[in-house]
């Protein structure tokens, strides 16, 4: 990068007027008479001709590291305030996903609370009428299965007020694009100031959590089919989320200290 920073310092290449003159010059050096008169000119423009060549194709023979300047060049890239995004967005995010967590908890509570209503209704002894087929006069008491019942019917009605299905499938879309954004981001910021990357748990588990968040959010069609298996599936592997996102947090506070000590702002 240096090498191709001082093209503005080289000589340029001579105007193409000059090309015949040149040229003619050439062709005179194959005489005897004029071979010493118009060497140091000649020589002259060829300089002016290859120094410029050179520094364009330096950089392709450097070493990869060479080639990327670190330390300054990217100015406010490479400073405290762009490194501390990452961790603040992350640390959002984190929260944020035990929100949606809960909201998709609650969606699932709105269809398997029907289930139990329904097992409940199974388990109702029939009301018993007299000998001519009508109801009794006075009606037995609630038994405690009709008390659950209605508790669970108006829970239920409760829960679908809260319009947790749309409200979950929003916050997991959000998710996805903040938390796929943030990642790359996170690591492309890590090359901004030292110019590589480091291979690690806190590397490995943010690539699994963005895989998981993709795998999860590809579910999601099988999911508005009724498929259990992919209910489960989309559950558990929100669950393995979590877990790497909560082994992530010692790790990142790690790297946090670091970017206070290594940069400065802003």
């Amino acid at each position: 990068m240096a090498a191709t920073l001082s093209l503005s310092n080289l000589p340029h290449l001579p105007p193409p007027r000059l090309l015949p003159q040149i040229q003619s010059k050439l062709s005179q050096t194959s005489s005897p008479n004029h071979s010493h008169q118009h060497t140091p000119e000649l020589l002259h423009h060829l300089k002016s001709i290859s120094l410029p060549l050179t520094a364009i194709t330096l950089p392709f023979f450097l070493p990869p590291e060479d080639a990327f300047a670190v330390g300054g060049e990217l100015g406010i890239l490479e400073g405290r305030s762009f490194a501390l995004i990452h961790p603040i967005v992350m640390s959002g995010l984190f929260v944020y996903t035990l929100y949606a967590g809960y909201l998709g908890w609650q969606w699932r509570r709105v269809r398997t609370i029907q289930d139990e209503i329904n097992q409940l209704k199974k388990e109702l002894k029939p009301v018993a009428v007299t000998p001519d087929g009508s109801p009794p006069s006075q009606p037995p008491p609630p038994s405690p299965l009709d008390a659950k019942i209605q508790q669970l019917t108006e829970e239920r009605k409760e829960l679908i007020k809260g319009s947790y299905r749309d409200k979950h499938f929003n916050a997991g879309s959000i998710l996805l694009g903040f938390g796929v954004f943030e990642s790359v981001f996170g690591g492309l910021n890590t090359w901004f100031r030292t110019g590589k990357l480091f291979p690690g748990p806190h590397l490995y588990a943010g690539a699994a959590i963005t895989v998981l968040w993709a795998a999860a959010a590809a579910l999601v069609p099988r999911m508005q089919k009724g498929s259990e298996t992919a209910r489960n599936l989309h559950i558990t592997l929100n669950v393995l989320n979590v877990l790497l996102f909560i082994s992530q947090i010692p790790t990142g506070i790690d790297i946090v200290f670091k970017v206070f000590e290594f940069t400065k702002w802003p």
